[in-house]
């Protein structure tokens, strides 16, 4: 979670990073670095701000907002402070994630991928991912379920169920182990 400015800025670079993107600013068209860099200074925002503060409530409500607009015209439906340093969203189209799920550092995630409770009665339990993971396009990942670190998930799988061993491959419907094959070569670890 960021805390302070050099949480920030730390983020930043690991996200930067992991999105394999030169120099300090994203060009105008970048979409998905732009919506990074403000979710993360929306979340630090967020989490420095003074209870009763007039300005603190301004920037909060300020960079929601750019933050809202930003999410509505890249598909993502991302709520705060869910990521570890490192974020890489490969790029524009609709991602969800749900409001209780955690996920480590290094994340690489693709397009269309949805992250979430199971169906049913609310509260249900949200799933937990480990650092360094893979998340192929299309994957549905849904409960109150482990995912270990290292661990790739495949493009279309729908994973129901914990996989808390990691470092390796899972695909399908429902997802099953496929091979050995760690996350190494499809993430940059920062």
């Amino acid at each position: 979670m960021i805390r302070t400015r050099e949480d920030l800025h730390r983020y930043l670079e690991a996200d930067r990073i992991n999105l394999r993107r030169y120099g300090k600013r994203p060009h105008p068209y970048d979409e998905v670095w732009i919506f990074q860099r403000l979710l993360r200074r929306t979340e630090y925002h967020f989490n420095t701000a003074r209870q009763g503060d007039p300005l603190g409530w301004l920037l909060r409500k300020y960079w929601s907002w750019r933050l809202h607009r930003r999410s509505v015209r890249c598909g993502f439906e991302i709520p705060l402070n869910r990521f570890g340093p490192g974020l890489s969203i490969s790029h524009r189209g609709p991602i969800i994630i749900g409001e209780d799920v955690v996920i480590g550092a290094n994340c690489r995630i693709n397009i269309s991928v949805t992250i979430g409770p199971a169906p049913g009665p609310l509260p249900q339990p949200s799933p937990g991912i480990g650092d360094n993971c893979y998340i192929g396009a299309g994957a549905r990942i849904f409960g109150g379920i482990t995912l270990g670190n290292n661990l790739v998930v495949g493009a279309n799988s729908v994973v129901g169920k914990s996989f808390p061993e990691g470092h390796m491959t899972i695909a399908g419907a429902p997802a099953r182990k496929v091979s050995d094959t760690p996350s190494d070569e499809y993430i940059i670890s920062t």
